[in-house]
């Protein structure tokens, strides 16, 4: 079993920042993509970002410039960095890991908890 916890989310000022961090624990062998998603309400899930094992990230184009996905393998963390935040990049955000476990011959995909990021303009 594997646990996703997300910290950092809160209420900011259009025009703001906030960092999120996302750490993964448990049974883990390896884990390949680490990603975050955000949900507003009445909405679908939607990708924001993604990083790879080996550093490639991937961006939603709503966010591309404005956020940064980075991960620290070592620690099984992934982080967030929002800048230039909007009143529409208000949603619930969750992190999302792509995990090989340990014992089993194929990967799994769990999801954290969520955060909730308010920007109110």
């Amino acid at each position: 079993q594997v646990q996703l916890v997300e910290s950092g989310g809160g209420l900011v000022q259009a025009g703001g920042s906030l960092r999120l961090s996302c750490s993964a624990s448990g049974s883990i062998f390896s884990i390949n993509a680490m990603g975050w998603y955000r949900q507003a309400p009445g909405k679908q899930r939607d990708l924001v970002a993604v990083i790879t094992s080996g550093g490639s990230t991937n961006y939603a184009d709503s966010v591309k410039g404005r956020f940064t996905i980075s991960r620290d393998s070592a620690k099984n963390t992934v982080y967030l960095q929002m800048n230039s935040l909007k009143p529409e990049d208000t949603a619930v955000y969750l992190c999302h890991a792509d995990v090989l476990n340990v014992g089993l011959p194929v990967s799994l995909a769990y999801w954290g908890q969520g955060t909730q990021v308010t920007v109110s303009s």
